[in-house]
């Protein structure tokens, strides 16, 4: 049986740049070790399945796989995804509404497309958990997974801790963009420190400005298999939250730029906002469509 799938550049606007995710359209009736194989074959950061929805009042069943694992929620993914289904309905005519949603290990995930005059240009999610922040760990840790002297590690503001609106992560502050710059994944480091407590990844980042970044942080991502992330939806939207509730504010925009050192520079836009009483995470941006095909299986 042919498989239908698209693979879209997340956080972007220009193809090649951003974070890619292949979109698999055609799930029904495959099997979890099948997807994970498919996963394993495209080799990007995640690959999702679109399955029909087990309530007809919800938009798909979405499963999301890394190269070794599924997880219950991602950034990139979401947004990528609705931004394909939207683009495949507006090629057969059909038109989708403003808000998808996503049925999810994590919960439902409510999915808001971005429109430019009329037309899809990306999507924002809304994070399906509130933030947790669980344990911490020490900055002599942290500079040994990351390759880094332990001055390059900030925690006036936080210790390095591990937080989560869906899917933890290991977060650190870094003292500049040269110390963002030089992190180098260290795999006896990783192996010394993670996992712990459902993270598996380090999500770094910088409040230090330069003039021709444009944004307000600087982020990295590094992985358990020492790879890097072009950009992490999840992890933003974690970190928003999280200096929100540090700075007791209400609400908090950010612009971050993730993936301009691996050469796929990427803008997410992170909003937190409790002024209601119940905080609402959200984060979004742009998407692009770069390739399509199938495969048999």
């Amino acid at each position: 049986m042919k498989r239908r799938y698209v693979i879209a550049d997340v956080f972007t606007d220009k193809p090649f740049l951003g974070n890619p995710v292949a979109v698999v359209l055609d799930a029904q009736g495959m099997s979890t070790e099948s997807m994970q194989q498919i996963a394993i074959e495209f080799g990007y950061s995640e690959t999702t399945f679109v399955l029909p929805p087990d309530d007809a009042a919800n938009t798909a069943r979405v499963r999301i796989f890394t190269p070794s694992r599924e997880i219950p929620f991602a950034g990139h993914p979401n947004v990528g995804t609705a931004y394909v289904l939207a683009n495949q309905a507006q090629l057969n005519g059909k038109t989708l509404p403003e808000t998808l949603l996503f049925e999810e290990l994590a919960g439902l995930v409510p999915v808001r497309l971005v429109k430019d005059n009329g037309t899809v240009v990306g999507a924002e999610l809304l994070a399906p958990e509130a933030l947790s922040c669980r344990s911490e760990v020490s900055a002599q840790k942290i500079a040994a997974c990351l390759s880094l002297d332990v001055e390059h590690i900030r925690t006036e503001m936080h210790m390095p801790l591990v937080a989560s609106v869906g899917l933890p992560f290991l977060i650190v502050e870094l003292a500049s963009h040269e110390a963002l710059r030089q992190c180098v994944p260290n795999l006896q480091g990783f192996r010394a420190t993670l996992p712990l407590d459902g993270a598996v990844s380090i999500y770094a980042y910088t409040q230090e400005s330069e003039p021709d970044m444009h944004c307000d942080l600087a982020a990295r991502m590094f992985t358990a298999r020492m790879t890097e992330d072009p950009a992490t939806g999840s992890a933003a939207a974690a970190l928003t939250s999280l200096l929100a509730t540090l700075h007791a504010k209400s609400s908090l925009s950010l612009h971050i730029r993730q993936g301009v050192d691996m050469g796929r520079a990427s803008s997410l836009y992170a909003h937190y906002d409790a002024s209601s009483g119940k905080p609402a995470i959200r984060v979004g941006g742009k998407s692009v469509i770069t390739m399509e095909g199938t495969f048999s299986l």
